[in-house]
C-alpha cells in the first residue's frame, strides 16, 4: 500500500541551527527509492523554503499551517484571511501599536518601516526585516499573518477576532490564521485528492502548530526536541533534530 510522509520543517527537517543534517538528506532520499510519497507540513510560507524544496526534490506541500496546498507544483487548496476581518484586525493593532506582516505565497510586507520584533523574530528564521507596504492586504490573498507583541498582549485580540486562530510560535511572534485553519487540514485535502488511507499517513514534527497534524495522521512523531504538548499527541517520540531524529525515526517505523 502506498504511503506518505508530512515534514514540518523548523526543528524537524531543520536543526536548531537551521541547517539540513546530512541524515535527514540520505534518509528522504531512502523513503522515495522505497515508493514512500514525501512532502511538507510548514507554517512558512512557500517562498521561505525554495531551496529546501529544490535540495530535498519536494514538489509537495502543505503551507501557511495548511492555508496554501501544493500537489506537485499544483495548487490545489487556498484558504485565505477574511478581508473586512483582517482591515479591521490593522485598526486594532494599529491602535495597540503591534506591528503586522502580511504574507502570501510569493512574498511578505509590514505594516511598519522596522521594528525590533520583526528583527529578532525573522531573524530567528534567519530572514531580513520585511520591506513596508500598509495596503498590502488591500490587493492580495492574505494566508498568513503575523502579529508582534508580547504574550501578555495577545489576549487582546482572542475575543474581538473569532474568525481567526492565533498561534504563537517566537517570544515577539503569533500566527494569525484562519478560524480552523491547521496543517491537519491541509494534509487532509491532500490526502483526500490522491485517495490515501488515514492509516497510511504519517508526520513528523516538534511545534504547537503541529498538534492537529500528529493527532490526524495515522503515525504522529515528535521530535526528541519537540514542544511537550507536540509529544503528548504523538505516537511516536524520536531523538533530537541534531541527533538523527529523521533517520532514528524512520528505522523505527521500518519505513527506510
Amino acid at each position: 500500500m502506498k504511503k506518505i510522509v508530512f515534514f514540518d520543517i523548523d526543528g524537524t527537517l531543520l536543526d536548531h541551527e537551521k541547517q539540513l543534517p546530512s541524515s535527514t538528506k540520505k534518509a528522504i532520499t531512502l523513503l522515495k527509492e522505497n515508493g514512500v510519497f514525501v512532502a511538507i507540513a510548514t507554517g512558512r510560507a512557500p517562498f521561505m523554503f525554495t531551496s529546501l524544496k529544490k535540495e530535498l526534490d519536494i514538489d509537495s506541500y502543505v503551507s501557511f499551517n495548511g492555508q496554501f496546498v501544493v500537489f506537485e507544483n499544483e495548487v490545489i487548496y487556498k484558504n485565505p484571511l477574511n478581508h473586512s476581518e483582517l482591515e479591521k484586525f490593522l485598526q486594532d493593532t494599529n491602535n495597540n501599536e503591534h506591528p503586522l506582516v502580511f504574507m502570501n505565497e510569493l512574498t511578505m510586507k509590514s505594516t511598519i518601516e522596522y521594528h525590533p520584533y520583526i528583527e529578532s523574530s525573522m531573524g530567528s528564521l534567519l530572514f531580513p526585516h520585511p520591506d513596508e507596504d500598509k495596503s498590502f492586504y488591500a490587493h492580495n490573498e492574505i494566508y498568513q499573518s503575523l502579529l508582534f507583541c508580547r504574550v501578555d498582549d495577545e489576549r487582546l485580540y482572542f475575543e474581538n477576532f473569532p474568525e481567526f486562530d492565533f498561534i504563537r510560535w517566537h517570544p515577539y511572534s503569533v500566527d494569525v490564521l484562519p478560524k480552523g485553519g491547521s496543517k491537519a487540514e491541509g494534509i487532509k485535502q491532500m490526502i483526500d485528492r490522491l485517495g490515501f488511507d488515514l492509516k497510511d499517513v504519517y508526520a513528523f514534527g516538534d511545534g504547537l502548530n503541529d498538534l492537529e497534524m500528529l493527532k490526524a495522521v495515522g503515525t504522529g512523531v515528535a521530535m526528541g526536541n519537540a514542544v511537550p504538548e507536540a509529544k503528548a499527541n504523538a505516537n511516536l517520540v524520536t531523538s533530537d533534530v541534531s541527533k538523527d531524529g529523521i533517520w532514528n525515526g524512520l528505522k523505527e517505523l521500518q519505513l527506510i
